[in-house]
């Protein structure tokens, strides 16, 4: 991986686009992922590359919902094994969610690797090597775990795509989606859309977890009770416009 100068002004970003090629170049993440890459890095120029008060509002309401579930499960796909391993083991951690591979294009050798790849991040068990169920989807994103997602009262899928995610709704699950486009079939879908990008959304809830795995039950329940995904939106695009307006209010002299 080509080495970054911390002091460059689009260190993120290139990190980012750094773990992702690696990923591709070990067989972790398809070529398809670094499209999904650039596409997501292009919402995030619009957002002004920060956690909103809408995100930060849903990644509160997302723990909320993980705290609470019985059987929460994290979907991984490569781009996450690329870019966040440790934080989305983190996360599966401290809420006590499992973990498990799937991918839209699947080999075993991917699942695999993918698998190791969390593993070396610290993670105990990853579901996903041996799928017993099947979602109504016609694409590999159908083989799942029975113990797993499909079974899952809770399920985070960052980077998702909209089929499935309408698919697991429909099932009656509780979906959580990170998807820097508000406007995608994703986000307008999920019960709670996060607009933000992957590796601060996961730092955010990592954190809020910490916090407030100690609030009780009620506390809790009321953040979700209350939580409403269409004014989170609706939000998260006022944001993305107060913001080109203010950077075109720089330019204007």
């Amino acid at each position: 991986m080509t080495e970054i100068p911390k002091d460059h002004p689009r260190y993120e970003s290139l990190l980012a686009r750094e773990k992702v090629a690696a990923g591709v170049k070990i067989g972790i993440t398809s070529i398809q992922g670094l499209i999904a890459q650039g596409r997501g890095e292009s919402f995030d120029y619009l957002i002004g590359e920060r956690s909103t008060e809408s995100a930060l509002y849903a990644e509160r309401a997302a723990v909320a919902a993980f705290l609470l579930a019985k059987n929460p499960v994290i979907s991984v796909n490569g781009n996450v094994a690329a870019l966040t391993p440790d934080k989305v083991v983190a996360l599966a951690d401290i809420t006590g969610a499992r973990l498990e591979v799937n991918l839209f294009h699947r080999t075993e050798t991917r699942v695999h690797l993918i698998i190791e790849q969390l593993k070396a991040n610290g993670a105990s068990e990853v579901l996903g090597k041996n799928p017993d169920a099947s979602l109504e989807l016609s694409h590999s994103r159908r083989l799942v775990e029975s113990k797993g997602i499909y079974t899952a009262d809770v399920v985070l899928v960052p980077l998702e795509d909209g089929d499935r995610c309408e698919k697991l709704v429909e099932m009656g699950k509780t979906v959580i989606t990170i998807d820097l486009n508000p406007l995608s079939r994703t986000s307008r879908t999920a019960t709670i859309s996060i607009v933000d990008n992957l590796t601060r959304a996961l730092e955010n809830m990592v954190k809020f977890a910490g916090e407030m795995k100690h609030e009780s039950k009620d506390e809790l329940v009321k953040l979700i009770t209350t939580y409403d995904n269409k004014k989170v939106l609706s939000d998260a695009i006022s944001e993305i416009q107060e913001h080109l307006k203010a950077i075109t209010a720089e330019m204007e002299y």
